[in-house]
């Protein structure tokens, strides 16, 4: 049982989640990492140490979430803070959309990550000593592109859950945020990429859209993270942090 602040992130063996779990470790947290695989899991608890443990659920499975919470505090004996994190891609043009794949991807995207949200609040209440809960979302929650539809709305929902919860949360010193990245350079947007006809063209139009001139790298969206999580962000709360490169102010 660990006796440091203690971090609990979904979707934590690959990508964002996992450059976020390994950032919060050397930030000084226990982290709890969760996924579905535990060949996965197991990879990427050793790439962090022993300041890490992983627990495998599948949050989209009814109970799952609760359950996650019961046993990160059991294990690492408190929670301090949750980064909601585990998501599934969706593209599709909207008039294929069938009711299947919208609910696939509600139950992944929101219904899963509001129920922990909410076990999180729980279990953060109980301690007494506020907490801090970080949604990532996507700049897909304010802006529409064809085909991302679904995706688009599954992050909208969590976006007004962000700013709903931190209202209801506040008189318990539970701060609720958001990180909206943009296209960041994880596992699945290399394989989208290396998927196409052509690659390295592909690649530098999606980076020229970005003011910035390039996509973001995972540590961008971690750092965000870090900061929500850490006692300088004590009085942010009900906010959306775009990491974008200015994509949304063009």
């Amino acid at each position: 049982m660990s006796t440091k602040k203690v971090a609990l992130v979904t979707g934590a063996t690959s990508g964002i989640g996992l450059v976020v779990a390994q950032t919060l470790a050397s930030d000084g947290f226990f982290v709890v990492l969760t996924g579905r695989s535990q060949a996965r899991g197991d990879q990427a608890v050793a790439s962090i140490g022993d300041n890490a443990v992983f627990i495998p659920a599948d949050l989209a499975e009814p109970g799952a979430p609760a359950r996650l919470v019961e046993q990160s505090v059991a294990q690492a004996g408190r929670l301090d803070v949750l980064v909601n994190n585990a998501a599934i891609d969706h593209t599709n043009d909207l008039l294929e959309v069938g009711d299947d794949e919208i609910r696939e991807t509600f139950a992944t995207n929101t219904f899963a990550p509001m129920s922990t949200m909410i076990a999180a609040a729980r279990a953060m209440k109980q301690q007494g000593d506020g907490g801090s809960i970080i949604n990532v979302t996507s700049r897909l929650a304010s802006i529409g592109v064809p085909t991302m539809g679904v995706y688009s709305a599954s992050k909208g929902a969590m976006l007004a859950f962000t700013t709903a919860g931190a209202i209801d949360l506040a008189p318990f010193n539970i701060r609720v945020n958001a990180v909206a990245p943009g296209m960041t350079r994880t596992p699945l947007y290399e394989e989208w990429i290396q998927g196409l006809d052509n690659p390295e063209e592909k690649a530098r139009e999606v980076a020229a859209a970005v003011p910035m001139g390039r996509i973001a790298e995972p540590e961008d969206v971690a750092a965000v993270v870090s900061f929500l999580a850490s006692p300088e962000a004590s009085y942010l709360t009900g906010t959306s942090i775009p990491v974008e490169g200015g994509y949304l102010a063009k």
